[in-house]
């Protein structure tokens, strides 16, 4: 059975974070969904994400300035982000999410079949790297038993370098 992926979910209305909810609280994802952006920050620092739905409009710093912060943290560098947003108004917002660090920009009102299409993509990449970080550790755990067996040493260089 398949763990569920955790996906973040920032926006400042609850209406908005129900209707998000509404689409994605499915079985193989964990939704976690807060309405600020230092909710957001504190979660990014106990939770490794697949992804986080972003919304733009937000009170204390938009989406674009949190988008930069997420990125900004080195182990949040790869985080895919998919800006959600009413305030699409041509292509300048979509530029801006963008070069902010987003991969997406899904303008409300948006299509559920598409949202969840788009968020099952990184759910799949985020459990694809998780499979091959375990893959990875099982073949330098059995190197490193072969390696015993053969009696040499533990800092063959193929091994050291494995392990960076």
């Amino acid at each position: 059975m398949n763990i569920p992926v955790p996906l973040l979910i920032v926006d400042d209305q609850a209406r908005n974070l129900a209707a998000l909810e509404s689409v994605l609280n499915l079985p193989e994802y964990r939704l976690v969904m807060v309405q600020s952006a230092q909710d957001a920050l504190l979660a990014l620092l106990n939770t490794d994400f697949a992804a986080v739905l972003l919304d733009v409009k937000m009170p204390e710093m938009n989406g674009y300035q949190l988008a930069r912060l997420i990125h900004g943290r080195k182990a949040n560098r790869s985080l895919p982000i998919i800006f959600v947003s009413g305030h699409l108004t041509d292509a300048t917002d979509a530029h801006l999410g963008y070069e902010a660090g987003g991969v997406d920009y899904v303008n409300k009102p948006f299509d559920p079949a598409v949202l969840r299409a788009k968020v099952k993509v990184f759910a799949e990449l985020y459990r694809d790297r998780f499979a091959l970080i375990a893959e990875a550790a099982t073949l330098r755990d059995e190197n490193a038993r072969l390696l015993q067996i053969l009696g040499k040493p533990a800092t063959n260089d193929r091994l050291a370098r494995a392990r960076n």
